[in-house]
């Protein structure tokens, strides 16, 4: 089972993927913690050391693209899906050159949100299979 942490500032987004993420995936993911901006996502993967985090983009205090870069420093075999309403495609390069390993834009549907997850799910198992 994966840890995921769930950062964005809206209760709603967070709700959404919290429940998108534990109900179809044949219980493949539990929510080990949520934050609504980047210095809380910070104290609780230092916490917690999810395995996987979604992380939006725009929020109060320390937004996502500062965020990505110090969660990796923390735990660097974090895997991390954007999801965000910034479609811009400078600002999803901008995030994937930093360590990000997706993007989903917002308003997302539970398939493409499932679709994503699965994806790092995949890339994570096949570099468990290298070792």
């Amino acid at each position: 089972m994966y840890r995921l942490m769930v950062v964005d500032d809206s209760t709603i987004i967070r709700n959404k993927i919290s429940r998108t993420s534990t109900g179809n995936q044949q219980n493949r993911f539990k929510i080990v913690c949520t934050a609504t901006n980047g210095q809380e996502a910070i104290e609780q993967c230092k916490k917690y050391l999810p395995d996987i985090a979604t992380m939006d983009i725009t929020m109060p205090g320390m937004d996502g693209l500062e965020t990505i870069p110090k969660l990796l420093e923390i735990k660097p075999d974090l895997q991390i899906l954007v999801v965000s309403a910034l479609s811009d495609e400078s600002t999803g390069l901008k995030a994937l050159e930093l360590g990000a390993s997706g993007f989903v834009i917002k308003p997302f549907t539970e398939i493409e949100l499932q679709r994503a997850l699965e994806s790092i799910i995949d890339f994570i198992e096949e570099g468990n299979d290298e070792d």
